[in-house]
């Protein structure tokens, strides 16, 4: 009976979520209401609330979704055979393709972005993270079979996302789009060739 009941309730939260985003993109994260949510689903908001104990905590949900969607993509390449620097290229294009096609081209979404940096900072700080453990994991595998020369590999992979920063993150990805400054792949060149070997002086 636990476990049937621990299903439905399952069920029923990603069904919220499911709704909540779709409401965020349809009308924007401000306009929707608890009561909206509900409505879509034919419940009450009290019912909405058992599940999520506030707006706020729906909105992390939703979120939560949307980034782990990218760090589930990232682990794919990253987990793949292969040599290091195609995946890490690849990788790397990925999270900007994603992040680009859902938060920058979608107003409503990209006005959730902002409001989870300033409302649910710790769910963005989790998902760079993952993301920069995800690059770091590439990096070491470069590392071990000697494509990369890597003194300190946590510092690789911080340096690595923060020079990406312009094509990972959703507002500076909008507020570059027009700005002069290299490409994607000219910065992705740039960043391998530094974690490249040098080649030794005679």
């Amino acid at each position: 009976m636990t476990l049937v009941s621990e299903h439905i309730e399952t069920d029923t939260r990603e069904k919220i979520l499911v709704v909540a985003e779709r409401l965020f993109r349809q009308m924007g994260y401000q306009k929707t209401t608890v009561a909206d949510i509900a409505k879509e689903l034919r419940m009450s908001p009290a019912n909405v609330y058992r599940f999520f104990d506030s707006k706020k905590s729906i909105h992390e949900g939703v979120a939560r979704t949307l980034m782990g969607e990218v760090e589930e993509a990232a682990q794919s390449i990253a987990n793949r055979p292969g040599p290091a620097a195609p995946r890490l290229r690849e990788l790397m294009k990925t999270i900007h393709r994603m992040n680009s096609e859902r938060y920058v081209g979608d107003s409503k979404l990209h006005e959730m972005v902002e409001i989870a940096m300033e409302e649910s900072w710790e769910v963005c700080v989790a998902h760079m993270q993952l993301v920069t453990e995800i690059i770091g994991s590439v990096i070491a595998q470069g590392a071990a079979s000697g494509e990369f020369e890597v003194a300190d590999l946590q510092t690789a992979a911080m340096c690595t996302c923060t020079g990406m920063m312009r094509f990972f993150h959703p507002q500076m990805i909008a507020q570059c789009a027009t700005k002069p400054g290299p490409t994607i792949d000219e910065m992705i060149d740039f960043i391998i060739a530094g974690l490249s070997p040098r080649a030794k002086a005679h």
